[in-house]
């Protein structure tokens, strides 16, 4: 694999570390705040919404840039909104930075998807867009719960602070690793936007959320879900990521193989052992060992779909490849906040945590649904051709 391959997983690294630190610190952030958990919650729906109405924005704007200096300057925007969460002196102020910190987010995956894969030959496509995703899933075995160690003894903002360092870093990886020279398609970026009209592409859109929505339902309150119901020590959680974290590092790896394998199907099987992982999930909550290793099953099944989602949108939209990952990151983000809010809402209606694994099981077998009704379409129909 090139080595270029490295800057887009350190940027994927630094991005998936303020995305998720969220959710190992989500019960101190609400207690300095002066919120409630459900409405701290609503900071990681806030950061997803910014990454859906990101995503197609910018990527109009960027569409005719060099995406060297494209991605350099996306990542340079992550910076600068990490840095406004670290000063941001109350929970309004907060949340505005956070929207502003996700707004590179969703075109910097999907301009660097699409150049992942233009780096590499045809058939490592998957494994090249899965190296670039490792750096998110690394977020997880080392951003978080460092983070989650550093908010601990030198509160939540010291955690974003260091993000800011870790960002400047990947941006002066990109700035030395990645080709001056990056090949990129010609044509006009709005005409790509008629890919939307083929079915399969709204389909992998739609099963993106789903699966997202899924995963947040129940991530974004992972720390109140192992402190209050597992019974778990706070000094507990930031070990439990870590080994979670090597799950998610593990299915995306995986994931990243079936795709160049078999595709359709290696994606149907993940889901449906997903949907059955979440549902077992809710009876073992409160036994410490069986939940640990049950989220550890639930978080590898869960990181596989990524490389499986985005490798099948770029196939489904071939003459639109840029604008399709794009919006497949804004998709996985419209979940990410989706999941969120329905947890929010399920907590604000008095629902008990317990409960939230029986949600993202409902949501996986609706992605299912979809993703079956997508392989019936087949691969009988050709990708449109923008006009």
């Amino acid at each position: 694999m090139p080595v270029a391959l490295l800057a887009l997983a350190a940027a994927a690294f630094a991005i998936g570390t303020s995305e998720f630190v969220v959710m190992g610190l989500l019960p101190d952030m609400a207690q300095d705040l002066g919120v409630t958990l459900s409405q701290a919650g609503l900071l990681v729906t806030g950061y997803a919404m910014g990454v859906v109405v990101g995503a197609p924005v910018f990527a109009v704007a960027t569409a005719r840039l060099p995406r060297k200096a494209t991605l350099i300057a996306l990542a340079s925007l992550f910076v600068l909104g990490n840095l406004l969460c670290a000063l941001a002196p109350n929970y309004g102020l907060l949340m505005a930075a956070r929207v502003v910190t996700a707004l590179a987010h969703g075109t910097f995956f999907g301009i660097g998807s699409v150049v992942a894969a233009g780096l590499v030959a045809p058939n490592k496509r998957a494994q090249a867009i899965a190296l670039m995703f490792t750096g998110l899933t690394l977020a997880n075995v080392l951003g978080v719960p460092l983070g989650r160690i550093i908010g601990e003894h030198y509160g939540w903002r010291m955690t974003f602070a260091a993000i800011v360092l870790i960002a400047l870093a990947a941006v002066a990886s990109l700035a030395a690793l990645l080709p001056r020279h990056i090949e990129m398609q010609k044509g006009d970026i709005l005409r790509e936007f008629t890919v939307l009209a083929d079915g399969r592409v709204l389909l992998a859109l739609a099963t993106s959320a789903l699966a997202s929505a899924s995963l947040f339902v129940v991530f974004t309150y992972i720390a109140p879900l192992l402190t209050q119901v597992s019974g778990f020590a706070n000094s507990a959680v930031a070990p439990i990521l870590l080994l979670l974290g090597v799950g998610l590092t593990i299915g995306s790896t995986i994931g990243g193989r079936l795709g160049d394998r078999r595709l359709v199907p290696s994606l149907l099987l993940v889901l449906g052992l997903n949907a059955v992982v979440l549902g077992l999930m809710h009876f073992v909550l409160p036994l410490r060992a069986p939940i640990v290793a049950t989220m550890l099953v639930w978080t590898t099944l869960s990181f596989a779909l990524v490389p499986l989602l985005q490798t099948l949108i770029v196939q489904h939209a071939s003459a639109a490849p840029n604008l399709a990952s794009t919006l497949n990151q804004g998709a996985f983000n419209l979940g990410n906040a989706t999941g969120a809010w329905i947890g929010s809402g399920m907590l604000a209606a008095g629902a008990p945590l317990a409960d939230l694994p029986w949600a993202a099981a409902a949501i996986t077998i609706g992605a299912l649904a979809l993703a079956s009704w997508s392989s019936r379409l087949g691969e009988r129909a050709p990708s449109l051709q923008p006009a």
